[in-house]
């Protein structure tokens, strides 16, 4: 199962928090996140491999980015 988290418009660190507090609560092996800065797009990227998640991939949307994280098996 997979969710979407929207932290568009917001300022950092609000998007890596936000998606930090997903992790932690969200039973799901997937997550996916919407950005609208680069800045958030490699913080996030830095902070899921700290917590044992990795990148699976990022799409370009719009003015922002859709990038797809998951666990590390």
């Amino acid at each position: 199962m997979e969710e979407l988290i929207d932290v568009r418009g917001l300022s950092c660190p609000q998007p890596v928090l936000v998606t930090l507090e997903k992790i932690k609560t969200s039973k799901s092996n997937q997550l996916r996140i919407l950005v609208d800065t680069d800045t958030a797009r490699e913080n996030i990227a830095r902070m899921v491999k700290t917590v044992g998640w990795e990148v699976l991939e990022v799409e370009p949307q719009g003015i922002g980015y859709l990038i797809t994280i998951g666990k590390v098996s």
